[in-house]
C-alpha cells in the first residue's frame, strides 16, 4: 500500500449528536483498496458511532460519505450493503439451526426458476450450496461441506462462515467489527488468517478491535479514534503498541502526517 492509493470509503468532517452528547465530532476517515485498516479507540471515542455511519446503521447529522471520490447517502444498511459494503460482527451472527449455505445466503436466498419459484417461492437450495462451496474453498476455511449444519461448529469455523458471507457480497468493503472477541487463542488465529486472506484478494478490510496484538499482526495501517474524531494515522512498522496505546490516550501528541492522515 501506498499513500497515493485513493480512498475507496471516505468519510469527511462526520457528526452526530444525541442531545447534549456529541458522538461524532467532525471525524475524517479513509480506507484504500487492498489494506487491513484497524481503528482504534478507548469506550466512548465515538468510534462504533463512526462505524455505524459508515455501513448505513447511523445517520450523521453533517458532513459527508464517499465512496470512490463520489458522495453518497446511506439511510439504512440496506443502502450500504447495496454499495458493497458488508459487516461482521463480534456476535457470530449466524443461524446454528440452518447449515452453512442457507447461512451465507441469509437475506438472499435465489429462487428456482419458473413456476416453482415464481409462485411457490422454492428456494434453489442446489445453486446456493454449489456457490457456497466455492466460497467455503476460495477463503480455505476448512469446511468441506456446505450442508453441514452451523451448530456443529466450533466457534472459530462459525466466525468464519459470516466472513465468507461478508466476502462473498462485500464487492468494496469488508467492516468486521471486533471478530475475534468471542473466540479463543487458535479459533482467533483462524479468523485473522481470514483478514488477511480477504485483502489479499484486493478488498480493503477495516478491522474494529481491543485487541492490540491482533492489530499489530495484521493492519497495514491504524486509525486512533479519540473525542469523536481522528486523533491520528500511524503506521504500524514505525510505531511501537506502546507509542500507539498513548496516542489513543492522549499521553502522546501525533506528528503533523499522522494527524492528517497522510502516511
Amino acid at each position: 500500500m501506498t499513500g497515493e492509493a485513493p480512498p475507496v470509503l471516505e468519510a469527511r468532517n462526520l457528526v452526530k449528536r444525541y442531545g447534549s452528547v456529541t458522538a461524532i465530532d467532525g471525524a475524517d476517515f479513509e480506507v484504500r483498496a487492498g489494506e487491513v485498516l484497524a481503528v482504534i479507540g478507548d469506550n466512548g471515542a465515538g468510534k462504533s458511532s463512526l462505524i455505524k455511519a459508515l455501513s448505513g446503521a447511523l445517520v450523521p447529522d453533517s458532513g459527508q460519505i464517499l465512496m470512490d471520490g463520489e458522495v453518497v447517502k446511506f439511510r439504512t444498511t440496506l443502502d450500504a450493503r447495496h454499495r458493497g459494503i458488508e459487516t461482521v460482527y463480534q456476535d457470530l451472527a449466524v443461524v446454528p439451526a440452518l447449515d452453512i449455505a442457507s447461512n451465507v445466503f441469509l437475506g438472499r436466498e435465489p429462487r428456482k426458476r419458473g413456476f416453482l419459484g415464481t409462485f411457490l417461492r422454492q428456494l434453489d437450495k442446489a445453486t446456493m450450496r454449489a456457490q457456497s462451496a466455492g466460497y467455503l474453498a476460495d477463503l480455505k476455511i476448512g469446511i468441506t461441506s456446505p450442508s453441514q449444519s452451523v451448530e456443529t461448529l466450533s466457534g472459530g469455523q462459525r466466525q468464519g462462515v459470516a466472513v465468507v458471507r461478508a466476502a462473498a457480497f462485500g464487492k468494496r468493503v469488508i467492516i468486521m467489527d471486533e471478530p475475534t472477541a468471542a473466540l479463543g487463542v487458535r479459533e482467533a488465529g483462524m479468523v485473522m488468517d481470514l483478514v488477511r486472506q480477504v485483502r489479499d484478494r484486493g478488498l480493503p478490510v477495516i478491522l474494529i478491535s481491543h485487541d492490540m496484538p491482533h492489530v499489530f499482526e495484521v493492519a497495514d495501517r491504524i486509525h486512533v479514534h479519540r473525542l469523536g474524531r481522528r486523533a491520528a494515522v500511524v503506521n504500524p512498522r514505525e510505531r511501537s503498541m506502546a507509542e500507539v496505546v498513548a496516542l489513543m490516550t492522549g499521553a502522546l501528541q501525533p506528528t503533523d502526517d499522522e494527524r492528517n492522515g497522510g502516511i
